[in-house]
């Protein structure tokens, strides 16, 4: 059971949009994968086709009911979602108190999706540090660490590498690598950036998604970039993302019917 984590040390970086597709790449090889949202604006979701109107979500019910598969949607093929879902300020201070101060919170939780056998985890995560990804830190296989092709996200480098994302390494498994996400071969900067990342991050540089309008535009309708566009840059560098991370972490084809052992809403 890979557990994937999908962090950024900034927002606006485009990270909920790559987890998607990273899971559509990841399904797209023949893994079972369930994409589980961390954040409060709980957008996740939206990529996977739920409704906006739809609320569940497994944060408001993670203090009575200790397992969350109990609140996992079905989204069609092989991708499953589990939503933040809508929660009250107060719902939403528990459940980070519970994280940052119960060090089995999160392992109850997903204990039965990480016992899953052939499932893929991915999991989006708010912008900088956090107790959710604190907390994961413990459990997780590897972390994706997006940036931009920007001067901003540079100078946040030092932040991930010297460990004070959360206070110590990201990931005692696998390890931590990078995506640059959105870079422009039209603008100066965003090449002189992806220049210096390549040569920075070496190895550690999963990968480069160049800037795709029509990564916006799937967005917009719902689907995954493969989808939508299936010829377009940013399809095909999200692609060898996943096959990256797949080599990574040695996932294979899952087998059996996730839906059929998971009790939905």
């Amino acid at each position: 059971m890979p557990l994937v984590c999908v962090c950024s040390p900034k927002g606006g970086v485009g990270k909920t949009t790559l987890t998607a597709n990273l899971a559509y790449s990841l399904a797209r090889g023949g893994s079972k994968v369930l994409a589980i949202d961390f954040d409060v604006q709980n957008a996740l979701r939206l990529h996977f086709g739920v409704p906006l109107s739809d609320a569940r979500g497994f944060v408001a019910k993670s203090a009575e009911n200790p397992d969350w598969s109990q609140s996992v949607l079905t989204t069609g093929g092989n991708i499953f979602v589990l939503p933040y879902g809508d929660v009250t300020e107060d719902q939403r201070v528990a459940f980070e108190d519970n994280l940052a101060h119960d060090p089995q919170f999160l392992a109850r939780g997903l204990n039965t999706l990480l016992n899953y056998p052939g499932l893929v985890i991915i999991a989006d995560f708010p912008p900088g540090p956090g107790p959710a990804l604190k907390a994961m830190a413990a459990l997780a296989d590897l972390h994706v660490v997006v940036m931009l092709a920007d001067t901003a996200s540079v100078s946040l480098l030092p932040q991930i590498e010297n460990h004070r994302m959360i206070g110590g390494e990201l990931n005692h498994r696998a390890g931590h690598y990078f995506v640059l996400n959105q870079s422009d071969s039209r603008r100066n900067i965003s090449r002189d950036v992806t220049a210096f990342m390549e040569q920075r991050l070496g190895d550690k540089l999963l990968g480069v998604v160049h800037r795709d309008e029509s990564v916006a535009e799937a967005n917009a309708s719902q689907q995954s970039i493969f989808d939508f566009s299936p010829v377009s840059a940013a399809a095909f560098d999200i692609e060898l993302v996943g096959k990256k991370v797949s080599s990574l972490l040695n996932i294979k084809v899952g087998t059996g019917e996730f839906h059929g052992q998971i009790k939905n809403w």
